[in-house]
């Protein structure tokens, strides 16, 4: 066989073409979720949007490649994602404009708020994500690919999502915390540039054919395997459709395993990547040789339905064997990544299939981007479905072996219909079997990360988080969000949520509306709700909300009293279209090194809460003790916002206000003279004004030359969230030379 020149090169371009998109994806992802809001809905509806925008893509591809030479048109479309993808950011900031007046005219309209979400992520995403499409499908016809159409677009597949994977690491590990949203947005952008001017520049060239001293022989076809066009379409479809939703049913299940950490989610999505090219890979070369290629595909279907059951088991025996946390997420990596090879193979294999007309074996010259489009608008439906349908229903563990299920039926589908009974009798055989293997997430994850004893109560894995509440011999209730332990009804636990609430408004003179961000257990809006207020709660999670009815005990019953309303929804998108202003507000305890939580500790979020305060308002931040370098990130980025913040209970509570603070002994003797929050502010010792300054640590200019001059958290630069570009070996804080004098805002 002959390779033509320029191949290897071509290769090279489109790996640097994977980079910048996946690098596009992660940072569009973050940068929406800014303005629709972290819920399961919204972003379902973001990525379908964006995978949308590659199917049409896709499909657009065969007419746009009439338009000049595949290698030029290439070059214009990079070009095009480039000029397109450096506009995004413009173009949110006007859909979040549109958006907000649409999200006012019906904010608890599920079905309106999804069309608007999707009108505008569709205008800020259509152009690039059209032109990313349209990618592989305009190298299909390019001389240099068409020489061994089969193969080399296998190839570009692999080393594409090979890029992908680069992309997501270089991403999420560097880029993001190392040099910001903005400045990514122009290195990808600028990459994308040399993409284009490397195609064009290859476009030009002779592509006369090499010689290649060890290649085997051009492959014949197997004209006794055909399948049906239709059938590889139907099995491409489902298999995006199954492939898109097994992975947010493994992103859901891992997260009961693994730290909830932004790192660990690109550590798994670069597994799912890298087991794709490498198996996409593996396919371009056999490609090459004759095979029974009908029969190959319904193998490989059949094999990943087996493995994906396989990859929960082997998690579960790996956390079940006492591995170490390093070695759980080599182990997580381990487990995913031989669903991820096959899935990969699939693809390339699917692609021969469907470009061949059947029993003569000839070249049918179907346009790829059809079957393309396919895979793509089933990992669209996998998608949504997943999150609203699968994992609420079914749960997690039988979502996975559901979604196994759909690759056994796509392989017996093409064994069947040719009479081949004993290899779907042998595939339906081991299927059953690993079933059997697949264990409950929540039941391995007890024992070892939760504490001895305990015992699950109750769960729910709902739409947008997982929630269990577990009780045993050693301990009350207490509340698991995603594997990650919340609340409890312990003492200490108790005091330091309620004071969360107490302090700002035991400081406000006369708080008449408050809000709390984060329901948790309830113990934080419960103690906002002993005092004379009204109090709104913001939760993420509808599953948050059944659990808390398990600490009724310790959160004053919040959820049924008259001067407290619940809202489902997003904090920080909120705080966006709020009109509403408060005297108070506070949130729930949330750590900022978990993924996403750094939308949470930015200045644009701080300054949404100053925003949305009243004249002379207090907001509360919950700081705790952290390293150096994060503790006085988050503590500068609050006084930028808050130039009046004072610190609290042993430096773990910052009250910001944009005006002076003062208090007096008779402000607290007046919020003691109510009955009802005078017996609340006894169950956290504040029984007098004494007790209160004996919690005062420092003030604003104390807390300015402890931080010093410095960086501040951004949405552009989370540095928190993606603590691996701040400096390694990072003491605890240490905050014994911080102190003020308390009497610097007593007034009498």
């Amino acid at each position: 066989m002959r390779r033509p020149s320029g191949f290897v090169t071509l290769c090279l371009l489109f790996f640097a073409s994977g980079v910048c998109g996946l690098t596009y994806q992660v940072l569009w992802l973050r940068l929406l979720a800014l303005v629709f809001g972290v819920t399961v809905h919204a972003a379902s509806t973001v990525l379908a949007s964006f995978m949308a925008g590659l199917a049409l893509g896709a499909v657009l591809a065969e007419r746009v490649v009439r338009r000049g030479h595949p290698l030029r048109v290439f070059a214009a479309l990079e070009a095009g994602i480039a000029v397109s993808a450096l506009a995004t950011p413009v173009l949110l900031a006007l859909a979040s404009q549109l958006y907000r007046p649409l999200s006012d005219a019906a904010p608890d309209s599920l079905a309106l708020l999804t069309v608007a979400r999707f009108v505008c992520s569709s205008a800020v995403l259509l152009l690039p994500t059209v032109l990313m499409g349209a990618t592989l499908p305009v190298l299909s016809h390019a001389p240099i690919v068409r020489a061994a159409s089969a193969s080399r677009l296998g190839a570009l597949y692999a080393v594409n999502t090979a890029g992908a994977l680069s992309g997501a690491l270089l991403t999420g590990y560097v880029l993001i915390g190392g040099l910001g949203i903005q400045r990514t947005f122009y290195l990808a952008a600028t990459l994308n540039v040399l993409v284009a001017a490397g195609a064009w520049w290859l476009s030009g060239r002779d592509v006369v054919a090499e010689p290649v001293a060890d290649a085997p022989a051009a492959a014949a076809p197997d004209t006794s395997d055909a399948v049906p066009a239709a059938t590889v379409l139907i099995v491409m479809a489902v298999s995006g459709f199954a492939a898109l939703a097994l992975e947010i049913v493994w992103f859901r299940v891992l997260v009961q395993f693994l730290p909830a950490t932004t790192y660990a989610f690109t550590t798994m999505l670069a597994t799912v990547l890298g087991g794709i090219a490498g198996g996409s890979a593996l396919a371009a070369r056999h490609l090459a040789t004759p095979r029974a290629w009908g029969a190959t595909l319904a193998w490989v279907q059949g094999a990943t339905s087996i493995v994906v059951l396989l990859s929960l088991a082997f998690l579960g025996a790996t956390y079940a064997a006492g591995w170490r946390t390093s070695g759980l997420t080599q182990g997580a990596a381990a487990a995913i990544l031989p669903a991820s090879l096959l899935m990969g193979y699939a693809f390339p294999v699917a692609i021969a299939l469907w470009r061949r007309t059947g029993r003569d074996g000839r070249d049918a010259d179907r346009p790829v981007g059809v079957l393309y489009s396919a895979n793509v608008l089933g990992g669209i439906a996998g998608a949504v479905v997943a999150g609203f349908v699968l994992l609420p229903w079914l749960g997690s563990r039988k979502a996975l072996i559901a979604l196994a299920a759909l690759y056994l039926l796509t392989s017996l589908a093409m064994f069947l219909p040719r009479r081949r009974w004993g290899p779907g009798l042998v595939l339906v055989a081991l299927f059953a079997g690993a079933a059997r293997l697949v264990p409950d997430p929540f039941v391995v994850t007890l024992a070892r990360r939760h504490g001895q004893g305990e015992r699950i109560f109750w769960r729910e894995e709902g739409v947008q988080t997982s929630v269990s509440i577990h009780t045993g011999a050693f301990h009350g209730w207490l509340m698991y969000l995603d594997g990650l332990h919340q609340a409890s009804d312990g003492p200490d636990m108790v005091r330091l949520h309620r004071l969360i609430g107490h302090l700002p408004m035991v400081l406000h003179p006369n708080p008449a509306r408050s809000l709390v961000v984060g329901l948790g257990g309830g113990a934080t809006p419960g103690a906002v709700s002993q005092h004379d207020t009204r109090v709104q709660v913001v939760e993420l999670s509808d599953s948050v909300r059944k659990g808390a009815e398990f600490f009724r005990h310790v959160n004053y019953d919040v959820l049924h009293k008259n001067n407290v309303t619940l809202r489902v929804d997003d904090g920080r998108n909120f705080l966006a279209r709020t009109r509403d202003r408060f005297d108070v507000a506070t949130a729930d305890l949330i750590q900022p090194i978990h993924a996403g939580a750094g939308n949470l500790y930015s200045r644009e979020y701080f300054t949404l809460v100053r925003d949305a305060l009243a004249e002379g308002g207090l907001a509360l931040q919950w700081i705790g003790h952290r390293p150096d370098s994060q503790y006085k990130l988050i503590m500068r980025t609050f006084l930028d916002v808050f130039p009046h913040t004072t610190l609290w209970f042993d430096g773990q509570l910052m009250v910001g206000s944009v005006t002076p603070l003062t208090i007096s002994p008779a402000l607290v003797d007046a919020k003691r003279a109510r009955p009802e929050t005078r017996l609340a502010l006894d169950e956290v010792g504040l029984d007098s004004f004494e007790t209160l300054t004996s919690w005062y640590v420092a003030g604003p200019d104390e807390l300015r030359a402890f931080v010093g001059a410095g960086p501040l958290l951004t949405d552009d630069r989370p540095m928190v969230e993606y603590h691996r570009s701040l400096p390694a070996g990072d003491p605890p804080v240490d905050l014994a030379g911080v102190r003020g004098d308390v009497r610097a805002i007593i007034r009498p």
